[in-house]
């Protein structure tokens, strides 16, 4: 049986530690606001610049022409999984998910005898994938932890996956990332980059569907956009993982700092329990010194 100052020790150690993580969860409380109106506001002009260029796209027939970002290379050999991960831990299983749904597409495609290869965006992404795929990894991108991201942090990511695809690395590129739906729940995701899918355009509730010209023609438009658009959906991934990874470590928190009060409840009974032993212990060891007498 423990002592009562190992007991002491105990409780004041778990106290110490429901401070920090106390701190913590009001901490991501206050940084998931500024990350949920940023995720949430770059959504309509992801999914507006998805609904033009896939319009342009439809628009367009194949040719030497039309960008091999939208075409891609016609071959389905080589795959660039592109994880997106956070830079710290203790936000439960926020980077776990990611990386399960990656390694799960990597051996799905890896057993159909595709050649496989990882762009970890993200220090725990890489940590979590390297034992299993340290040699499948061709590129790491560690991110600002105490800074946000910004448009310009995509933008690199997207020149280094766009000079990977004009060498002729890759075949399809697919990024992961956890979408924000809530504080208690964040969706893992997989969206194919390249080469470049659009979501099916509704067809008009009434009256005959608009036609367009474009000026110039579609495919230089295209050539010009799709890089764009691609640095765009590498940062609404970012934006919903900043979100999501606040949410996440909210909710650890607050279920390190609940477990930690029943703990301290736990080893306190214990310890009055045991401090209340010794005191009897001590009182029968007196009287019956004093009947000896």
């Amino acid at each position: 049986m423990a002592s009562l100052k190992e007991l002491r020790n105990r409780i004041a150690s778990v106290k110490a530690t429901q401070k920090i993580t106390k701190a913590m969860q009001m901490v991501a409380a206050a940084k998931l606001r500024r990350a949920q109106l940023a995720a949430e506001a770059a959504r309509p002009y992801a999914v507006r610049m998805e609904s033009v260029l896939g319009n342009i796209a439809g628009s367009i027939s194949s040719g030497p022409d039309v960008p091999l970002l939208l075409t891609g290379t016609g071959k389905d050999e080589t795959h660039l999984l592109v994880v997106l991960t956070a830079e710290r831990g203790l936000c439960g299983a926020f980077n776990s998910s990611i990386t399960r749904l990656a390694r799960e597409r990597a051996l799905s495609l890896m057993n159909q005898g595709k050649t496989v290869k990882i762009f970890c965006v993200g220090r725990k992404g890489h940590e979590a994938l390297r034992r299993q795929f340290g040699k499948q990894i061709v590129e790491v991108v560690e991110l600002r932890a105490n800074k946000g991201v910004s448009f310009a942090d995509a933008q690199v990511i997207a020149d280094k996956i766009t000079s990977m695809f004009a060498a002729g690395e890759f075949d399809i590129a697919t990024q992961f990332f956890s979408r924000f739906q809530s504080v208690i729940a964040q969706v893992p995701t997989g969206q194919q980059l390249i080469p470049a899918t659009f979501p099916e355009v509704a067809p008009a509730a009434a009256g005959a569907a608009a036609t367009y010209d474009y000026e110039p023609d579609g495919a230089e438009i295209l050539a010009d956009l799709l890089p764009r658009n691609l640095a765009v959906q590498i940062f609404k991934a970012l934006l919903e993982n900043g979100a999501s990874e606040q949410g996440a470590r909210m909710s650890a928190m607050d279920n390190a700092t609940r477990n930690a009060g029943d703990m301290i409840k736990k080893q306190t009974l214990t310890y009055n329990r045991t401090r209340q032993a010794m005191i009897t212990k001590e009182l029968i060891e007196i009287i019956s010194g004093a009947e000896a007498l």
